[in-house]
């Protein structure tokens, strides 16, 4: 075992898992609930977290492979987000659970099937404006912080309880 791949995958699972714990303890109203700024929906936002993952994932694994990322830009992730969040609208928290449990496994596993050089290649990022960045960096910006951003919105959205999940 890699003691840094394990560090990063172990913290992804528990972002997932934070997550998809307070997730399933929303109630239909929560699921509903429009994130401030956002606009989206709770319930898109946790299934885009469990959607990106592979993604997210596929992106580190270029960069783990010596190549660069030279074509993708916020404004491609921000025109990602919006058709996901048009497309997904009406996504179940079953569904949304599933996903996220088996896609931040996935995810975990790849993180877990690199190595340290791997890790350490740099080479330029276009959502960094071409800055010339780690792997390690791409994971840890993305992946394994991503449930943990959206996390925090939605628990400012709701009440950090859970909104009206956690009442009665």
């Amino acid at each position: 075992m890699n003691p840094r791949t394990e560090a990063l995958a172990a913290t992804l699972e528990k972002g997932a898992g934070a997550l998809a714990d307070f997730a399933s303890r929303l109630s239909d109203a929560d699921w509903q609930t429009r994130l401030p700024k956002d606009g989206r929906k709770v319930g898109v936002v946790v299934h885009h977290v469990a959607s990106i993952y592979p993604l997210e994932i596929e992106l580190a694994q270029k960069l783990a492979a010596g190549g660069a990322i030279t074509d993708v830009t916020w404004d491609d992730v921000h025109a990602l987000n919006a058709t996901h969040a048009r497309d997904n609208d009406k996504v179940t928290k079953e569904e949304t659970l599933a996903l996220l449990r088996a896609n931040a496994a996935a995810a975990a596993g790849a993180i877990r099937a690199m190595n340290d050089d791997a890790l350490d290649l740099v080479a330029p990022n276009s959502l960094y404006s071409g800055a010339p960045l780690t792997c390690q960096f791409m994971l840890e910006d993305h992946a394994v912080r991503h449930a943990f951003h959206h996390l925090a919105g939605i628990r400012a959205a709701v009440g950090n309880s859970g909104g009206t999940a956690n009442k009665g």
